[in-house]
């Protein structure tokens, strides 16, 4: 398969994935991801807000069976940069929303027998 897979880059045939095209605002609960960072959507998000977000490049999560690992920000963070008033000030919370997102462990179960 990597002979496959190296004439068709050198064909032009596989291409880099670009962002999800822009959809609506998210509904209250839903998760939006920007590389391997989330977050879950709360109350407070506003069309500004989320249009600020978007151009960040945020996206609503579309798979639902994904199974990247992502670093989740905290909510009390989210919910002071969906409060928040201007760009900068919203820049700043998510820095440092950043600053703090951890990832969450991965439960796995173990198998039947």
């Amino acid at each position: 398969m990597n002979f496959y897979h190296s004439v068709r880059r050198a064909l032009g045939v596989r291409r880099h994935r670009a962002l999800p095209p822009l959809g609506p605002k998210p509904r209250l609960g839903a998760k939006i991801v920007n590389g391997d960072l989330r977050m879950t959507t709360q109350a407070g998000l506003t069309d500004s807000v989320w249009k600020w977000l978007i151009e960040q490049g945020w996206r609503e999560e579309s798979y639902r069976g994904d199974r990247r690992v992502y670093r989740e920000l905290p909510p009390s963070l989210v919910a002071a940069l969906f409060d928040a008033t201007d760009a900068d000030e919203r820049g700043h919370l998510l820095e440092l929303a950043i600053a703090e997102a951890e990832s969450r462990p991965v439960v796995t179960l173990q198998p039947r027998r």
